[in-house]
């Protein structure tokens, strides 16, 4: 086992097992990477030099990881070395020098619920990608803010008794959400007869299924753009906006901030909380406003 697994046992030996849980979600992507390298699953600390985690960088961000999410798991990798160092089992090389571990704000994302509804009611059966689109949006929206990947992986076996069942692909967790009739309204406008997945982004299994993902994000997208601009959002957007505008709505109807989190499959209420901060800056510009309306 690598030095790094035995660092992680080390601390859930004496109990700190929220550090243990962050820790482990960091190796096991880091184990993807080495995978990926087919360089072997062992990593002795030795190995981590400035190269390697520039090269993690970039196996990040080509597997569409946010900065944030690379900046998080390299600074989990940075204080387990920095750890090994102080327990003298490696020599201090800063293999982190060239690497991102600062923290970005969240940029704002979120749309008020009249703006959903408007891009909800838009008559769009003149142009099929653009309906497809904004139908995908929808039931990111309608399924909480649903990640597109997630989506798109979704099998109709995902779908029973009334619950649909997944397990988000970035944090492995299950989330489970009731069915509702918007939701079906959606799967009952696209043929899907023939595929295991219930919605029509991967439409043939025997292919090249990431490939098909990844495409068809890029059309969802730019198309979303698209609308974004035919209603005048001030704000590019994006699938992602669903997820964002979804969180702020809930908060806005006082929705405690716990439901929230699970609601979204957060590992914490702390994520959700910086989620959120980015997006209640609008009480804040209200205010200034009013002050300065009184000058």
């Amino acid at each position: 086992s690598s030095d790094l697994e035995n660092l992680i046992e080390e601390l859930r030996q004496i109990g700190k097992i929220r550090t243990t849980e962050t820790y482990t979600t960091t190796l096991n992507s880091f184990k993807r990477f080495m995978n990926f390298r087919k360089k072997g699953r062992d990593i002795p600390f030795d190995n981590i030099d400035s190269n390697l985690m520039m090269e993690y960088e970039q196996y990040l961000k080509s597997n569409d990881i946010c900065p944030n999410s690379t900046s998080y798991y390299m600074r989990n990798l940075r204080a387990m070395y920095n750890r090994a160092v102080e327990k003298e089992l490696v020599i201090q090389r800063y293999p982190f020098k060239h690497v991102y571990t600062g923290i970005d704000k969240t940029v704002k994302r979120a749309v008020p619920a009249k703006i959903i509804r408007q891009i909800r009611d838009m008559d769009l059966s003149h142009d099929s990608s653009l309906e497809y689109a904004r139908d995908l949006f929808m039931f990111s929206f309608y399924t909480r803010g649903m990640s597109f990947i997630d989506m798109a992986y979704l099998k109709k076996s995902n779908l029973q008794n009334g619950f649909l069942s997944y397990r988000r692909k970035k944090t492995n967790q299950q989330l489970v959400i009731k069915w509702e009739k918007p939701m079906q309204e959606i799967i009952d406008k696209y043929d899907t007869i023939g595929s295991s997945y219930l919605l029509p982004i991967i439409l043939d299994a025997k292919t090249d299924e990431r490939k098909q993902y990844k495409n068809a994000a890029q059309l969802v997208n730019s198309k979303l753009k698209k609308l974004g601009k035919q209603i005048g959002l001030p704000i590019p957007l994006t699938s992602y906006v669903a997820r964002h505008a979804w969180a702020s709505i809930a908060r806005s109807k006082n929705i405690p901030l716990a439901t929230i989190s699970e609601a979204m499959g957060h590992d914490s209420e702390s994520t959700t909380r910086i989620y959120l901060a980015s997006l209640d800056t609008s009480v804040v510009d209200k205010a200034n406003s009013i002050i300065l309306n009184t000058l």
